[in-house]
């Protein structure tokens, strides 16, 4: 006799990432477990969790960006450059009671007790560069001496590559992850650390490396009770509107990014130490 799973499994493939995203948060409101959280608040139903396995073929494909994504355009760009480039690494100050970590300092800058720090990407390119088939090119996020017991500890757990022919797979596990505010934008600046590393392996290999499928695993995909209003509504919009009509392509978001550049470089250039 069968027995239902505690934790149910929802495994995707999807196109692009619009799609993906879109189909792993309805997946997960259909199926999803009810188990309370340590962040709801008195009054909020329980969420709903299963434990995800999405594959997109083509995370560059369009349409790229779906328009539900939590925020707005500017905020995406944030994220991705604060991933992509760390351009809010110097906000780190634990003792300050700012930012514990970013993901672009554990990829690039992962600190080790004594004082040294280790470029992660660097031994990817590297590994990868020396054998493209190898199954040990990965980065790894949390830190078992820091993360246990601090109030924000990293969702992401770590990133895994290997070149299968031309393209460059990459999966990213998660411990925890929002389906519903958190997840699009994280796998959008993800597939971008993807291209990067894609790019960095191209000019070592002095052959193009395409980006290609891009996995994303999660122990604990949930939406949170507080959602549940909202989550109604974007599941009224799916009946409503046609696929086309709730995405974008990059090429239709453009002008917005570029005037998120601009403000992100003057918001910047303003935080810049000046000196005395």
């Amino acid at each position: 006799m069968s027995q239902e799973l505690d934790l149910p499994l929802v495994a995707i493939t999807a196109s692009c990432l619009a799609e993906g995203w879109e189909r792993a948060v309805v997946e997960t409101w259909e199926r999803g477990a009810s188990i309370p959280t340590q962040y709801d608040r008195e009054g909020d139903p329980p969420s709903r969790d299963v434990s995800l396995a999405l594959a997109i073929r083509d995370p560059f494909a369009e349409p790229r960006i779906h328009r539900a994504l939590p925020g707005g355009i500017h905020d995406l760009e944030v994220y991705r450059q604060e991933v992509v480039y760390g351009i809010h690494d110097h906000w780190i100050d634990p003792a300050a009671g700012k930012w514990q970590y970013t993901y672009h300092e554990r990829l690039e800058a992962y600190s080790l007790p004594g004082g040294s720090t280790i470029n992660q990407l660097d031994y990817v390119v590297a590994a990868l560069a020396r054998a493209p088939h190898t199954r040990r090119a990965q980065a790894v996020i949390w830190k078992c001496w820091e993360d246990a017991g601090i109030d924000d500890p990293a969702c992401l757990q770590r990133m895994w590559f290997r070149v299968f022919g031309d393209h460059l797979v990459m999966a990213c596990h998660m411990r925890s992850n929002d389906a519903f505010k958190a997840c699009y934008m994280n796998m959008y600046a993800f597939t971008e650390v993807q291209k990067l590393v894609a790019e960095r392996l191209s000019e070592r290999l002095g052959r193009q490396i395409r980006v290609g499928q891009y996995n994303h695993m999660v122990d604990s995909f949930h939406i949170y009770g507080s959602y549940f209003e909202e989550m109604e509504a974007f599941l009224r919009t799916l009946e409503e509107r046609s696929f086309e009509e709730r995405t974008w392509s990059m090429a239709q978001v453009q002008p917005i990014i570029e005037e998120a550049r601009e403000r992100i470089a003057e918001s910047l250039e303003r935080e810049r130490p000046r000196d005395a």
